[in-house]
């Protein structure tokens, strides 16, 4: 398993650490490699996510923060969501 996190211009530092560590436990038991994106604005109370992996494997999704979507167990969540079943 290998999976990079990147999230840049979401403010908050140790929110940012919180929701690396737990996406990297989201794909800590999937195989393959894996590259997770989130991308915030200042501008936008929306926030880009995007998630690639093995096999083509390629989502996209928007956080909304008046969903309460930039918190990091809610980013998890809908990551682990997205992802293909374990086979």
């Amino acid at each position: 398993m290998a999976v990079i996190v990147e999230v840049h211009n979401t403010g908050d530092p140790e929110l940012r650490r919180d929701m690396v560590a737990r996406l990297e436990h989201v794909f800590s038991d999937r195989p393959g490699d894996w590259r997770v994106e989130i991308l915030g604005s200042q501008g936008s109370e929306r926030w880009d996510l995007k998630i690639t992996g093995p096999n083509g494997f390629e989502r996209s999704y928007t956080l909304e923060e008046s969903l309460g979507q930039h918190e990091p167990i809610a980013v998890a969540g809908i990551v682990a969501r997205m992802l293909p079943s374990r086979s």
